[in-house]
């Protein structure tokens, strides 16, 4: 059973090592990038009555929402075991959010989210009700959103060979330009 996992997982992984990979990948993540900034915003409307909530980026994508799917989708193969499934749900999620976090606390002096609150929190990047939170939704996303995708991605695949690098280079610009906003604002800022 382990070599039918690890097979299948190498086959996943080589194919994101060619350019149609990586144009699916890419089209992944500016999807669920996108849906996470509408489901974070959305969370911070509920929540503060605030629509919008301060990003890293200048776009609307939230980096860590497209990280975390995409990963998932790449390391299930199918075929995997639930348990397995379910582990991964739980922990892509909270390790992607941990490093992000860490990451950016860590280049910028500053916490875009703060879980110091929260009960079962580490260092304010995650906490155990948020990361339970994520293991649903991403179950949801393995289970139910990323097929449509996959579906989506298959109709819209001739026209996105001609625009993803174009997106690709969007993403470069945004990160370069928020690095540079960012440090600035955190050389004013001391």
């Amino acid at each position: 059973m382990t070599h039918n996992w690890l097979k299948g997982l190498e086959l996943q992984l080589v194919e994101v090592l060619t350019m149609e990979g990586a144009a699916a990948m890419l089209f992944y993540f500016t999807l669920y990038s996108l849906i996470g900034w509408l489901l974070e915003n959305s969370y911070n409307y509920v929540t503060k009555r605030e629509f919008l909530k301060e990003n890293f980026l200048f776009g609307p994508f939230k980096p860590m929402y497209g990280i975390a799917p995409v990963l998932l989708v790449y390391f299930t193969p199918p075929g995997s075991h639930w348990a397995y499934i379910l582990f991964l749900c739980f922990l892509i999620p909270t390790l992607v959010e941990y490093a992000s976090g860490a990451l950016l606390q860590k280049l910028f002096q500053r916490q875009w989210w703060d879980y110091s609150t929260a009960r079962f929190q580490l260092h304010g990047h995650i906490c155990l009700p948020f990361s339970i939170c994520w293991g649903f939704l991403s179950l949801l996303c393995l289970k139910w959103i990323h097929p449509a995708m996959a579906l989506m991605y298959g109709e819209i695949e001739p026209l996105w060979a001609w625009i993803w690098s174009a997106v690709g280079l969007y993403f470069l610009a945004d990160l370069a330009l928020a690095v540079r906003k960012h440090t600035l604002q955190e050389i004013v800022g001391a």
